[in-house]
């Protein structure tokens, strides 16, 4: 029957082949990181309006409680990720540059501070849709996957949206992140509850997990353990960059295409990340609420690469400090190479939405020279959803934002860098349409 599955395996149209790095970390356990003596926890760390901080300088906290309210249902709470005292609420660096509202907390060391008690117990089954939504909400859990979505929005579809599929995300396709990988051979049953908590809440009658086919151990591992009634499957589909995007997901599994402008649950479908429902079921039926995630420490000059298990808002600075960083100089980006954040300050902490902390040496970081675009359509080749990234590039040159909107699909664009990853110009195209889209929203604030 396994057999069956490697043969035939659909895929999308473009992307590309990259070369990866897993090796490093694929094979490794997940370990726990220790408790760094400061925690840094910024309000916003999510899609949506920031939380509203509950605590105040000098007070005593332990590890899961409530620090931070959500503020609306476009928000989430946020749960002391450690038992100590808060040092300061106030500014703090943020990866994107800039400083940001965040609750700083100095760690306790005494003893027993790492364990949470909670006498709740939620059995999400007798739960009604809309119970268990407020309950996802409660838990503080966003898309893990990056996009820092809060789930339960995600969960709330649309009355005249009807679901029939749940689409589950573990292709992890960032060519050197592995927390996904290690996360579905060692969480397996919390990511069934949460598979079965998600279908509930969007009424869907199936699930699909979808991953690629570097991680068969991952599908033999699995597929014992899933229903008889086939109500939840797994499927092996081709090892291809960006496979984890939503409609490459969409159409390599179900061969079903979400037109531009168009929300997957138009198409009858509703996509999550393995990690964001592997938390949402080890959390939910606890009461519990998100203060830690699984993160993939790799790259250059590391004496400890791997998968560890960090509280939410540690800082880099420790965390190279723990994995043996041993360079002088390197680059360090959150996340994966293709789409994550470069940053500067080793003061930034991770966040709901870090899956990586990737070291890059001064090799691997330096930029050729930008030369002019040859028109080559390379990166036409390559673009997922089949827009024209040559002649974006050249409007943003001009600074022509509005026409690339309104004229070249702009904003179907979700920045996953094969434009830029091919170009043989050098040509920076993905951070012009990021920058173009920044300066388009504001233009249409302004506009009201």
């Amino acid at each position: 029957m396994i057999l069956s599955k490697l043969f035939g395996k659909k895929t999308f149209p473009r992307g590309i082949h990259l070369e990866e790095f897993k090796d490093e970390t694929n094979a490794k356990p997940t370990r726990r990181l220790p408790f760094a003596p400061e925690i840094i926890v910024p309000l916003a760390q999510h899609v949506g309006k920031p939380a509203k901080a509950l605590v105040y300088k000098g007070q005593q906290v332990n590890r899961g409680e409530l620090i931070a309210e959500a503020d609306g249902f476009m928000s989430v709470p946020i749960h002391a990720p450690v038992t100590g005292t808060i040092k300061e609420i106030g500014l703090a660096k943020t990866a994107q540059g800039g400083k940001q509202e965040a609750i700083i907390i100095t760690t306790s060391l005494s003893s027993g501070q790492h364990i949470i008690d909670s006498e709740i117990h939620q059995d999400y089954q007798q739960m009604s849709r809309e119970e268990l939504i407020q309950a996802v909400q409660n838990t503080g859990v966003v898309g893990l996957g990056g996009a820092a979505f809060p789930t339960h929005v995600k969960m709330q579809t649309p009355e005249d949206c009807s679901i029939h599929t749940v689409l589950v995300n573990g292709c992890e396709c960032e060519p050197f992140l592995t927390t996904d990988h290690r996360l579905m051979l060692e969480r397996i049953e919390d990511l069934l509850h949460g598979i079965r908590i998600s279908m509930k809440c969007v009424d869907a009658p199936k699930a699909i997990i979808g991953i690629e086919d570097n991680k068969m151990d991952v599908l033999h591992a699995i597929e014992p353990l899933l229903p008889d009634d086939n109500s939840i499957s797994i499927k092996a589909i081709t090892t291809k960059y960006p496979q984890g995007a939503q409609k490459m997901l969409a159409y390599s599994l179900l061969g079903i295409e979400i037109p531009s402008g168009s929300r997957s649950s138009e198409a009858g479908l509703a996509i999550f990340n393995v990690a964001t429902l592997a938390k949402i079921g080890a959390l939910l039926p606890k009461g519990h609420g998100l203060i830690e995630r699984i993160i993939t420490i790799t790259g250059d000059s590391l004496e400890n690469p791997g998968n560890y298990l960090a509280p939410i808002g540690t800082p880099l600075r420790y965390i190279l400090q723990h994995a043996g960083f041993k360079g002088d100089e390197a680059g360090l980006i959150l996340g994966g190479p293709m789409m994550g954040t470069p940053i500067r300050s080793l003061d930034v902490p991770i966040t709901k939405g870090t899956g990586g902390v990737l070291v890059l040496d001064e090799r691997a970081t330096k930029r050729d020279d930008i030369l002019p675009c040859i028109k080559c359509s390379q990166c036409l080749q390559a673009c997922p959803i089949n827009l024209n990234p040559s002649e974006l590039g050249l409007l943003a040159a001009k600074r022509q934002y509005d026409v690339m909107e309104e004229q070249y699909h702009l904003n179907d664009c979700f920045e996953c860098g094969c434009c830029s990853y091919v170009c043989p110009s050098n040509i920076p195209l993905v951070q012009y349409f990021r920058i173009a889209k920044t300066l388009n929203r504001e233009r249409h604030r302004q506009d009201g």
